[in-house]
């Protein structure tokens, strides 16, 4: 190629990027028709947003610690109980018969230790006569001595009698206390929110979740709470005793009212999510109309701090620029400059669903391009603008 025909390739490529350029300084564009609203004070109140499940503070799972056919049940699901009341019998014709044989055996040492001790009071008469005759040389050693053996062998003989009581008794506290555990009460005052074995099944002695091994659910109603998880960028911000409001999914429009009252300190990894989170529990103060029951999905949006009187925009207004130099993003605004837009950068700060508040770069009462979002992102500075006022 030659050097005039480069040199016309480059001109024509140096004319297609100066003309845009030339007729936006020069002669101007078309008006963009906006929507521009004032930097005004407005209440913010920095909040997270967080997922999870209403749930029972205090629940407990009944399950059987004895082997045996349920025989009664006195509860069914629904029925409210309190603190040490009946719930359910497991058939005990077996210890029963158990504890009548420990009780006999109990008995048939304490006759044998009467029995070692009238025998023991005969051979210590016995061992004392033989020792005046020793000692006066009208029996001799040997007989003397088998007389102090069988002495001897007697009180060892009583006190294996009762050490043999001693275990009767032990026998006999544990099948008392087998038999105890054939009776099942409730340990706290609650309703019976799941019932999961039937009369004439087996109750099952399992830690295990095998078919007999539960019994029942017994809840306490009014010990239910939310609880979320909160990812790890965020639980810093929380703390003990912020409000909360909380919505079931089931109650869309009916917000709950409640307060953070315990945060993990160990992070997990939840089912479904990639990374770490911490688990929050909130109490609910105020649940309204809502009708709770346990096991409602729910989010929850947690207040981290009090409400706030700032300068803000609404968020859809600001856009931001990436600083690879200084690792950081730079926040900007379109201010309305007597129809013409002016690029403005700002210093944000605290925000909540809809406005962001803004530390510097504009005063208040400036008006900003919040819209419409097809206009905004094209938007460039010196631009004309038609401008509407929103509220």
């Amino acid at each position: 190629m030659s050097v005039r025909k480069i040199v016309f390739v480059l001109l024509i490529v140096s004319l297609a990027v100066a003309l845009p350029v030339v007729n936006r300084s020069f002669f101007g564009t078309s008006a963009k028709a906006v929507d521009v609203a004032p930097v005004a004070t407005r209440i913010i109140s920095p909040s997270i947003l967080a997922s999870g499940f209403l749930a029972h503070e205090q629940e407990v799972m009944l399950s059987s610690e004895v082997i045996g056919r349920v025989a009664e049940l006195f509860v069914e699901e629904g029925d409210r109980v309190q603190a040490n009341d009946l719930v359910l019998r497991v058939d005990d014709r077996n210890l029963l018969a158990s504890l009548e044989q420990s009780q006999a055996a109990v008995r048939l040492n304490e006759i044998d230790i009467e029995r070692q001790h009238v025998r023991l009071a005969n051979l210590q008469l016995q061992w004392d006569r033989s020792q005046s005759l020793h000692s006066r040389g009208m029996i001799g050693s040997e007989e003397f001595e088998n007389m102090s053996n069988q002495l001897a062998l007697a009180r060892i003989d009583l006190k294996s009698a009762q050490e043999r009581l001693l275990q009767s008794h032990a026998q006999l506290e544990q099948v008392n206390d087998q038999l105890s555990k054939t009776k099942i009460v409730s340990p706290i005052d609650g309703v019976v929110t799941s019932l999961d074995i039937k009369v004439g099944e087996t109750a099952i002695a399992s830690a295990t979740n095998i078919p007999g091994s539960s019994l029942m659910t017994i809840a306490n109603p009014e010990s239910i709470y939310t609880e979320v998880l909160v990812d790890e960028a965020d639980v810093a911000t929380i703390q003990v005793g912020q409000r909360a409001e909380i919505v079931a999914i089931a109650y869309p429009d009916q917000p709950m009212v409640g307060i953070v009252h315990f945060i993990a300190n160990t992070a997990k990894i939840a089912t479904g999510r990639q990374g770490l989170s911490f688990t929050v529990k909130i109490n609910i103060t105020d649940p309204g109309d809502v009708v709770l029951r346990p096991g409602m999905s729910c989010r929850a949006e947690i207040f981290t701090r009090q409400d706030l009187q700032v300068p803000a925009v609404p968020i859809r207004a600001i856009s931001f620029e990436e600083n690879r130099s200084a690792r950081s993003n730079e926040y900007y605004v379109f201010v309305n400059d007597n129809g013409i837009a002016r690029k403005r950068r700002v210093e944000v700060g605290v925000s909540d669903d809809e406005y962001q508040e803004i530390i510097s770069g504009i005063d208040e009462g400036a008006r900003i391009v919040v819209g419409p979002d097809s206009v905004l992102r094209h938007l460039l500075d010196g631009d004309q603008l038609d401008a509407s006022i929103v509220e």
